[in-house]
C-alpha cells in the first residue's frame, strides 16, 4: 500500500457513497458502493482476502470516492458509473442473448410481429418466449383468430389473407378505430392469460352456429379451440394465477456468485437465465447491483412482480427497479425462490472446474509470466508480426490479449507504406511508430508488454521507436521459433537473454497461443491482399477504362489477346469513346 492510499484512508468519511479504484495507468478498474465508505474501502487494504480479491488489490494504486445522501442513491450511482467506465473487475451484463417477443404495433392499422428488440415506441410487448418457435406458434394462432393486417406496407388490392378471413383489407376497406380497439383488447387479454375465457366464448359460438345448422362456421370455431389447446396448454402450470413474474435465486461460494432467474409468464415457467461472476463486497449488495443492471437491459422487460431471497433488502430492491418486489416466506412462491437458488448452487459447482482451468491458462499464466520476466503483471499484451513474400505486398498485424484472452475487437491490420523490398526491420519500425503514435494521440490504453515475433533485430527496431522517438519505456520482448517454426524462446532484457520458462508451463503455452494467433492474423491478411493483386491485368492502368468497360470488353472479345487484335473502329463500335479506344490500342501495342 503506497503513501497516497494511506493518507486517503485516514480521511475517508463515514457516509454512504461510491468508490472508484484505479490502476497505475489511472484507468478505473473497479467501482463499488458502501453504506459506510470508511469501513468498506479500508477493508480492501487490511486483513486477508481470497486470491481473486488479492489480484484486484494488487493493481490498485489510487482511488476516488463520491459521497451520496442514501443507500439507494449510492446503488443507482454505482450502476451509472459502471456503465460509463466499464471497469474490468465489475459485473457487466454483456450477454447478448435476447428472447423473442410478440409485439402489437402502435399504428393506424396495427400488426402482430415477432421481435427481439424492445423499443419505447408505444407498442405493446408480450413475452419473453422460450424460443422463436413458441412465439411463432402463438402468433400464427392469433393471426387465424384475429384479422389484423399481415403486410409490412399497405398494398392497393386485397390479399390472400382477406379471402381466408384473416385480414380486414384496410387498403381497400374503411376500418373504424373502434373495430381495431375491440380486436387489440381481445389480443391483449389473450396474451395476458385470458385465453381460457376466449376459448369458452368460442365454444359458445360453436354451439350456437351448430344449432343454426351453420356447420362450416361451427367447424371454424372448433378448429380455433383446438389450436388454442394445442398451442397454449403444452406446458404444465407452475402457479395457480396468471401473474407475470421473475423469480431470482443466488448462491455464493469461493468469491463467486451465480444468479438464476426464472421467467414466469401466464403462470408458466418459460425460460431461465444464468449469470456467473466474481464478487468483491457484501453478497446482498452485489446481488442488488446485478438486479439493477439486469433490468437496465432493454431486452429484460419488468414483470408485474419480482420474487427475491429472504436475505435481500426488499425495500431497497423495490426502490431500485420500481416494480413490486416480494420475499415469500411460505407456500409455492417460496419454493420457487428455493428452486432458483438450488439451481444456482448446482450451476456454480459445475462451473468451478471450468473457471479454475480457465484462470490457470489465463490470469495465473500472466502472473507467472510477469514474475519470470521480473516485470509488472502483463494484463494487456500487444504482439506484432510481419508478412510478405520476397517483399511483395508487405503487411503487419497486431493482436491484443487482455487478462490472457484474445481481445479480437482490438486487433489491427497494417499495410506497409514506406518500405520497399523485404526489409523486416524497417517494416517493424513503421508499424510500431504508427501504432503507438495513435495510442498517444487518442489516449488509448498502453500495453504492459509488447511482444515481437522475431529476434534481436526486430526487438531493437521496436525499442528504438518506442524509447527514442515516442519516449515510451515499455517492456519489449521477442518470440523466437525453432527449425519447425514453433515457439522456442522468449528473449528479453538488456542485453537480450532467454527467459527461463518451463516448456510445459501455462505461461509458455500462453506465449505459443499469442504467437500462433498473430502469425495467423498476419498471414490471413497477406493472403487477402495477394488474392486481390492476382486479379490485376493490363487493362487496369488505362485511363478511361473503369470496371464496367473492362467487363464489356472481356465479355465481348473473350480474352486480352483478342482485344489487342481488334481495330480501333471495332472498339468504338462496341461503345468506347474514340479517345479511350485509341489509348487502349496504343497501350496494348506497347
Amino acid at each position: 500500500m503506497n503513501e497516497n492510499i494511506k493518507h486517503k484512508l485516514e480521511v475517508l468519511p463515514e457516509q454512504p457513497g461510491c468508490y472508484l479504484m484505479k490502476d497505475r495507468h489511472e484507468t478505473i478498474i473497479y467501482v463499488g458502493k458502501a453504506k459506510v465508505l470508511k469501513n468498506r474501502v479500508r477493508s480492501y487494504f487490511t486483513g486477508s482476502h481470497d486470491a481473486k480479491t488479492q489480484r484486484l488489490v494488487s493493481e490498485i494504486v489510487d482511488f476516488e470516492y463520491i459521497v451520496t445522501s442514501s443507500d439507494i442513491e449510492a446503488l443507482i450511482l454505482e450502476m451509472n458509473l459502471i456503465k460509463k467506465h466499464d471497469p474490468k473487475y465489475n459485473v457487466m451484463l454483456k450477454d447478448d442473448k435476447s428472447y423473442p417477443y410478440i409485439k402489437l404495433t402502435n399504428e393506424r392499422h396495427p400488426r402482430l410481429i415477432i421481435t427481439r428488440k424492445v423499443k419505447k415506441d408505444k407498442g405493446k410487448y408480450f413475452g419473453p418466449y422460450p424460443n422463436a418457435q413458441a412465439a411463432n406458434e402463438t402468433k400464427k394462432l392469433l393471426d387465424r383468430i384475429y384479422p389484423l393486417r399481415k403486410c409490412n406496407t399497405m398494398c392497393n388490392r386485397v390479399c390472400l389473407y382477406y379471402h381466408l378471413g384473416q385480414c380486414l383489407a384496410p387498403s381497400v376497406n374503411e376500418v373504424k378505430p373502434e373495430t381495431y380497439k375491440e380486436i387489440t383488447d381481445e389480443i391483449v387479454r389473450f396474451l395476458n392469460g385470458g385465453y381460457t375465457e376466449i376459448k369458452e366464448e368460442l365454444q359458445g359460438k360453436m354451439l350456437e352456429a351448430a344449432e343454426k345448422l351453420e356447420f362450416e362456421r361451427a367447424k371454424e370455431y372448433r378448429d380455433q379451440i383446438s389450436n388454442i389447446e394445442t398451442t397454449m396448454e403444452k406446458q404444465k402450470m407452475m402457479t395457480s394465477d396468471f401473474t407475470s413474474r421473475d423469480v431470482f435465486g443466488y448462491y455464493l461460494d469461493k468469491g463467486w456468485m451465480c444468479v438464476q432467474v426464472f421467467f414466469m409468464r401466464q403462470g408458466k415457467l418459460i425460460e431461465r437465465d444464468v449469470s456467473l461472476f466474481p464478487v468483491y463486497g457484501d453478497k446482498e449488495e452485489e446481488f442488488l447491483t446485478y438486479l439493477g443492471q439486469f433490468y437496465s437491459q432493454p431486452q429484460n422487460l419488468k414483470p408485474k412482480e419480482i420474487l427475491i431471497p429472504e436475505s435481500v433488502d426488499e425495500q431497497l430492491a423495490t426502490q431500485l427497479v420500481q416494480v413490486k418486489v416480494s420475499k415469500p416466506r411460505r407456500g409455492q412462491k417460496r419454493e420457487l425462490v428455493r428452486l432458483a437458488s438450488k439451481n444456482a448452487k448446482i450451476a456454480l459447482s459445475e462451473k468451478f472446474a471450468l473457471i479454475e482451468r480457465d484462470e490457470e491458462r489465463t490470469i495465473h499464466a500472466i502472473e507467472k509470466l510477469g514474475a519470470a520476466m521480473d516485470i509488472y503483471t502483463p494484463f494487456r499484451i500487444e504482439a506484432f508480426d510481419n508478412s510478405n513474400i520476397q517483399g511483395a505486398d508487405p503487411v503487419s498485424a497486431l493482436v491484443v490479449f487482455i487478462d490472457g484472452k484474445p481481445a479480437r475487437k482490438e486487433y489491427r491490420k497494417y499495410k506497409i507504406k514506406t518500405v520497399k523490398g523485404p526489409d523486416d526491420y524497417e517494416s517493424m519500425r513503421e508499424v510500431v511508430r504508427r501504432r503507438y503514435t495513435r495510442v498517444l494521440r487518442e489516449k488509448l490504453p498502453l500495453p504492459d508488454l509488447v511482444l515481437i515475433d522475431g529476434g534481436k533485430g526486430q526487438i531493437d527496431a521496436a525499442k528504438d521507436i518506442l524509447e527514442n522517438e515516442l519516449g515510451l519505456h515499455l517492456p519489449v520482448a521477442g518470440l523466437a521459433k525453432d527449425e519447425k517454426h514453433r515457439t522456442s524462446q522468449l528473449l528479453f532484457g538488456s542485453p537480450l537473454e532467454v527467459v527461463p520458462l518451463d516448456r510445459n508451463s501455462q505461461e509458455f503455452y500462453l506465449l505459443q497461443r499469442i504467437q500462433d494467433e498473430v502469425h495467423r492474423f498476419a498471414i490471413t491478411f497477406h493472403r487477402q491482399l495477394r488474392g486481390k493483386s492476382a486479379f490485376q491485368s493490363a487493362l487496369d492502368d488505362i485511363p478511361g477504362l473503369g470496371p464496367v468497360r473492362k467487363k464489356l470488353l472481356l465479355r465481348h472479345f473473350g480474352s486480352l489477346k483478342k482485344i489487342k487484335e481488334a481495330s480501333v473502329e471495332a472498339l468504338i463500335e462496341l461503345g468506347l469513346p474514340a479517345n479511350v479506344a485509341k489509348t487502349l490500342k496504343e497501350n496494348l501495342e506497347k
